[in-house]
């Protein structure tokens, strides 16, 4: 039997972290190859930094009163990513239990503090997420992340958070694999920065009716943006009950186009105070939504900027 997130609960919110890969870059120096946090685990400087890093964010949390949904060392931690840094199936397994081990390690200390802790594994798409890649269909897809999925289960997740899909059919496949396993799943788009479009065509109301439609019971427990800043992700919120299927969103700090993002060597923080106005405003827009977080360039101080407004809209 297939378990179900929460639903909306008044009162409930949740906090997510932001965006680890680029904090841990470009703040504290750490390199990734192939953008993955996971082999960090093995190097204890980096372990004490991820360390420091989740305590100031579950502060955030604490301080606000929100519950949490964290996650954020296996986004890449999938077969095709792992062979090339040299991980075959069984060590991919075993790092994936010890980043949720991390994950669990460093909420303990906040459990009481903080109204409910929820611990997320992390899937990103099979190619780069600001690319067409190669066409890759539902049973493809579902066959590919099943690996990782089969491995979250093990580990005895409370959610899969499937981030910054671009496409319909890997939104689908994944979507598949997750009732496969039993586990709760979100599935999270990213907009083209131009077009505020998936890059592979369909606009996000599309793509979301389109996903839910071919899952039939097996449809994501909930949607949600990440990897764009809400000036991207603004002209693609239609009018419509579709919008209830949205329950997370997660911004980029800055509106800067991605793949500039990515080449640009240092961190792009934009304006902490702005994003979180700007959610606020989204949160009292969008009542029902109620998982809130960043994505690249943010951390706990745009965490903090959004928590607060998040809990003067609620209020």
């Amino acid at each position: 039997m297939r378990r179900q997130f929460p639903p909306p609960t008044k009162g409930i919110a949740y906090l997510t972290e932001g965006g680890p890969e680029t904090e841990i870059m470009y703040r504290f120096g750490h390199h990734l190859p192939e953008f993955a946090m996971f082999p960090l685990l093995d190097r204890p400087d980096a372990v004490a930094t991820l360390k420091t890093m989740y305590a100031r964010y579950l502060e955030v949390a604490s301080e606000a009163g929100l519950s949490v949904v964290m996650g954020g060392l296996d986004y890449r931690a999938s077969p095709d990513w792992a062979d090339k840094l040299g991980y075959n199936p069984e060590a991919l397994a075993y790092a994936q239990l010890r980043c949720i081990d991390f994950l669990r390690e460093v909420a303990e200390p906040f459990r009481g503090r903080v109204p409910s802790i929820l611990i997320a594994g992390l899937v990103g798409p099979r190619g780069d997420a600001y690319s067409l890649n190669r066409t890759m269909t539902a049973g493809e897809a579902e066959a590919y992340h099943l690996q990782q999925l089969n491995t979250l289960a093990r580990a005895g997740v409370d959610v899969v958070t499937a981030l910054t899909f671009n496409s319909v059919p890997e939104a689908v496949g994944i979507s598949r694999a997750a009732a496969q396993v039993g586990l709760p799943l979100g599935v999270s788009f990213t907009l083209d920065s131009g077009t505020s479009r998936l890059i592979s065509g369909p606009s996000l109301r599309e793509a979301i009716e389109a996903t839910d439609r071919e899952c039939g019971e097996a449809k994501p427990d909930f949607c949600g943006i990440n990897c764009s800043h809400p000036f991207e992700f603004l002209p693609a919120l239609d009018p419509g009950d579709w919008i209830e299927r949205i329950r997370m969103l997660r911004p980029n700090a800055s509106a800067m186009d991605k793949l500039a993002l990515c080449k640009i060597g240092h961190l792009e923080e934009g304006d902490p105070q702005e994003l979180g106005r700007l959610m606020g405003e989204l949160a009292r827009t969008y009542p029902h939504i109620d998982i809130w977080g960043g994505c690249c360039g943010t951390w706990d101080q745009h965490l903090g900027h959004i928590a607060r407004q998040i809990v003067q809209a609620r209020a």
